[in-house]
């Protein structure tokens, strides 16, 4: 199963429009995975309408309509692994132990609000991806998502994209 991860798209507040790039590739994975501060409902229907199936939370930047469509942390099993996905996770100091005590029940834990790009595994094994953002890349030298596989209980092909 292919698995796109974004986050951060902030549109229509810092940019005006998702990347025609990332919106070409919803359309070739299985899933997209969206770790919050979308900032417009019309940002998530143009998720959906470009997409096989989206999973979403919602950010500290999104407002009462995508808070109604949308959880605070998602949880669902993809070919097998099991993943959560929240927007923000605290400081990067201490952010491996801390997720491993939340989220003691899932293999990949996918969020966001930083923009900083981020794939580490904590000592129980739990896997934190930050796709950073496509649009925003505050201090960081591209714009990003994230491509990987899962299945058979595992993920493999995790792939951080540039899209400059």
């Amino acid at each position: 199963m292919r698995v796109l991860l974004t986050s951060d798209t902030h549109v229509p507040q810092r940019a005006k429009a998702v990347p025609e790039r990332l919106l070409a590739e919803l359309a070739t994975v299985d899933v997209v995975i969206h770790a919050g501060d979308w900032v417009d409902g019309a940002a998530l229907d143009l998720f959906e309408a470009h997409s096989r199936r989206v999973i979403g939370v919602y950010g500290n930047n999104d407002g009462p309509d995508l808070r109604s469509r949308l959880p605070e942390v998602a949880r669902v099993e993809l070919g097998g692994v099991r993943f959560a996905v929240v927007h923000e996770t605290g400081p990067a100091e201490g952010r491996e132990r801390r997720c491993a005590a939340r989220y003691p029940d899932v293999d990949v834990l996918v969020f966001g609000h930083s923009h900083i790009p981020w794939d580490t595994v904590t000592n129980s094994g739990l896997r934190l991806l930050n796709p950073g953002s496509p649009t925003d890349r505050r201090r960081q030298p591209h714009h990003t998502y994230m491509t990987l596989t899962a299945d058979a209980g595992k993920i493999t092909d995790v792939v951080l994209h540039d899209l400059d």
